[in-house]
C-alpha cells in the first residue's frame, strides 16, 4: 500500500514562501506542493514553476475549495495572517504559519478560536526550536543535566537593519525580531514567563526611530519558576548574524557559539584568527527550516499534537506586547497585565 501524500499550498510566495515551497517539493518525501497563491501573481506562478509546475492563484480563497487539497502554509503579510488563518480552519485544512499570527490579541484570539472550532492543526513557525544547536540547550535543561535553571541570556544580533518600508509594517522590534527569543526563552526555561523589563534605544540607523521603532534593546525576564533570564537584540552586528545562548543552571551550564562557514582558524605570532560568523539567517537556520516543516507534515500524517502551537505563538506575542509596553511606560510589566 503507496504512503499518503499530504498536498500542501502555499499562500505568499515571497523569500519565506520560497523557501518553504523549495522543501516541499524537493526534500519531504510524504509532501506535495499543490498549490501557490499570492496578490502578486507573478510570484506565484514563478514559484509554481520552479517547485513543481503546481496550480497558481492570486486569490487564496481559491485553493481552498479543492477537495485534494489537506494543509496550507501561511507566508503572506503578518496583517493578512488572522483572517486567513479562519478562512482557512473554516475550510477544514491544518495550517502552518509564519509568526506571529497577528500584531494584536483580539486578532490572534480570532485566528486560534477557529482553529479550535474547526478542529485543525496550526502550528507557528518558530524554527529556532528545530535547530539542533538549541535543542542541545533544550535537552540539557530538560533531562537535569544542569539541574534547575537560574540564568538564561540570549544574545541575538541581526548583520544589518532591515529595509525601512519592511520596519514601518513589521510592529516593532518586540514583535519582528524578539518574538523568537521570547519562544525560545520559554523553550528553553520550561516555564512561563511573569514579568517583562525592557529598555530600548534607536543607536544605529535615526529613520528606524522616525518610524516609532527601535534598533537595539535589552529585555529582563522573571520566570515563574524564579529564574531571570535576560535577551539582547541589535539591529547591526558588523561582523555577521550573532546568535547565542547560555543557560546556567544548579548543577552546571550549558553555552552555545555562532555558527561559521567552516571550522578553520588561523594562527599567527601576532594573533589567532578565524572567518566572521554567517551572515544571514537564511544559512544559519537551513536545517531548521526543513525540520520544522518535516515535523508539521508528520503531525498530519499521524495524527499527533504539533511541536509549536497555536498557544506558544500567542505567549510570544504577549510577551512582545508587555516588553513594547515597558518601554513606553519605563517600568517592569507584568504578564497578566497583557494576557
Amino acid at each position: 500500500m503507496a504512503e499518503r501524500i499530504l498536498n500542501i499550498g502555499l499562500i505568499g510566495a515571497g523569500r519565506m514562501g520560497n523557501l518553504h515551497a523549495e522543501n516541499l517539493a524537493r526534500r519531504i518525501p510524504r509532501a506535495r506542493l499543490h498549490s501557490v497563491a499570492d496578490v502578486n501573481e507573478q510570484a506565484a506562478r514563478l514559484c509554481a514553476s520552479l517547485y513543481g509546475e503546481c496550480d497558481c492563484v492570486s486569490d487564496p480563497l481559491q485553493m481552498l475549495d479543492d477537495p485534494q487539497l489537506d494543509a496550507v502554509v501561511l507566508c503572506s503579510a503578518t496583517n493578512t495572517h488572522s483572517q486567513i488563518i479562519q478562512d482557512v480552519a473554516r475550510a477544514g485544512k491544518h495550517i502552518f504559519c509564519e509568526k506571529p499570527i497577528a500584531l494584536n490579541l483580539p486578532d490572534t484570539d480570532a485566528a486560534l478560536a477557529a482553529v479550535q472550532r474547526a478542529g485543525v492543526k496550526l502550528q507557528l513557525g518558530f524554527n529556532r526550536r528545530f535547530d539542533a544547536t538549541f535543542r542541545r540547550v533544550y535537552d540539557a535543561r530538560a533531562s537535569g543535566e544542569i539541574g534547575e535553571p537560574h540564568l538564561l541570556h540570549i544574545i541575538s544580533r541581526d548583520p544589518a537593519p532591515p529595509p525601512l518600508a519592511y520596519v514601518k509594517t513589521s510592529g516593532g522590534i518586540f514583535l519582528d525580531m524578539t518574538i523568537h527569543d521570547f519562544d525560545m526563552a520559554r523553550y528553553l526555561v520550561g516555564a512561563e514567563v511573569e514579568q517583562v523589563y525592557a529598555r530600548a534605544n534607536v543607536l544605529i540607523d535615526s529613520r528606524i526611530g522616525e518610524a516609532g521603532d527601535y534598533d537595539t534593546a535589552m529585555v529582563m525576564l522573571t520566570f515563574a519558576n524564579g529564574a531571570l533570564g535576560t535577551i539582547e537584540n541589535s539591529r547591526q552586528a558588523v561582523y555577521g548574524y550573532d546568535q547565542r545562548v547560555e543557560l546556567l543552571g544548579s548543577r552546571g551550564g550549558v553555552s552555545t557559539e555562532n555558527h561559521y562557514p567552516n571550522e578553520v582558524t588561523i594562527s599567527h605570532g601576532q594573533f589567532v584568527q578565524r572567518d566572521l560568523p554567517l551572515n544571514f539567517f537564511l544559512e544559519r537556520y537551513t536545517t531548521s527550516y526543513l525540520q520544522e516543516m518535516n515535523a508539521f507534515v508528520n503531525a498530519i500524517l499521524n495524527d499527533t499534537p504539533v511541536p509549536v502551537s497555536g498557544d506558544d505563538g500567542r505567549m510570544a506575542l504577549v510577551l512582545g506586547l508587555a516588553a513594547k509596553k515597558s518601554v513606553a511606560e519605563n517600568r517592569p510589566v507584568r504578564v497578566n497585565e497583557i494576557a
